[in-house]
């Protein structure tokens, strides 16, 4: 065996790749008594120690994700030590890691898993897959704040992919990302000059929030593990025309091989038609999604 250092820990079933990574980074790892560094590798009969501990691959274990409401207030990390972080609010018996991020400010769905291994392959292709999301906001929306947002909005440094949103009331909104830079919906409507006053993600691709009360969980079943992990199971994905590497560190990168393609035939020749703006996000039937009670939501709302 002769695999990455991050990989091992990871596949021992201590934390995700990225989580490993970090540590690694902190100087908390130790391969063969030295301290470790990033891009060693592990071999057949060395010792790895995280924190004082010896890491061992364990015995395989059925792999389980669940589907969680956070909490407003919850933080979404693994580290026990931060008050109020999502591991010790949820106390399940066996080791499990968050997918992804949902800021402490914010509620709504979450997966968790114990299999840190997949943690990596979903994070790698969050730039394909849709997430939902009910918002409110502090003052009444109009057209050109729907279309900024609909559009693309510049926030730190890059612009926002194209994404849907559709006004739900005056004060609120409902948008689906393909992206998911950090407080991503946040900044971009204070770029427009509007503060959110209560933000929930109703669903992860096909998975939605449905009945599960705030603070509680449930497995997912079979089908939609299965589902899940087919989604997830190719490199590179296509949306509309436009591919987009899988990975969180793109997240901000717009991959357009069929634009480039087209600015390319065009500077040839000058009469090809010109490109027209496509809508980078695949539609879904609206039956099919579900959404928590949009009364409570604009209830909480208000009492925030």
């Amino acid at each position: 065996m002769d695999i990455s250092l991050n990989k091992y820990i990871s596949e021992t079933g201590y934390c995700s790749r990225r989580e490993a990574d970090r540590l690694i980074e902190a100087g908390r790892v130790l391969l063969n008594n030295e301290i470790a560094v990033t891009g060693n590798r592990y071999k057949e009969g060395d010792e790895v120690v995280v924190d004082g501990s010896i890491v061992k691959p364990a015995n395989k274990e059925k792999m389980v994700i669940l589907a969680f409401n956070k909490p407003v207030g919850i933080t979404t990390t693994t580290d026990e030590k931060i008050r109020g972080n999502i591991i010790s609010y949820l106390n399940y018996p066996k080791r499990i890691f968050p997918i992804g991020r949902l800021d402490k400010d914010s509620e709504g769905l979450i997966f968790l898993t114990n299999n840190g291994d997949i943690v990596n392959k979903i994070l790698r292709a969050g730039n394909q897959h849709e997430k939902e999301y009910q918002v409110r906001v502090d003052k009444n929306i109009d057209g050109s704040f729907l279309r900024n947002m609909s559009e693309g909005v510049r926030i730190d440094g890059v612009t926002t992919l194209p994404c849907r949103v559709k006004q739900t009331g005056k004060h609120s909104f409902n948008i689906i990302l393909v992206q998911g830079l950090n407080r991503q919906i946040r900044k971009m409507c204070e770029t427009l000059g509007y503060k959110v006053t209560a933000l929930q993600r109703i669903r992860i691709m096909s998975i939605t929030l449905g009945k599960i009360a705030i603070g509680k969980w449930r497995y997912l079943s079979e089908p939609e593990t299965e589902s899940l992990l087919t989604s997830v199971s190719s490199s590179v994905s296509e949306v509309k025309g436009k591919t987009y590497k899988k990975s969180l560190d793109q997240g901000s990168k717009k991959t357009d091989l069929l634009d480039k393609k087209i600015d390319k035939t065009q500077k040839s020749n000058p009469t090809a038609p010109k490109k027209t703006k496509t809508d980078p996000t695949p539609k879904t039937d609206p039956k099919k999604t579900k959404v928590s009670s949009y009364r409570e939501f604009r209830k909480r709302g208000r009492k925030k």
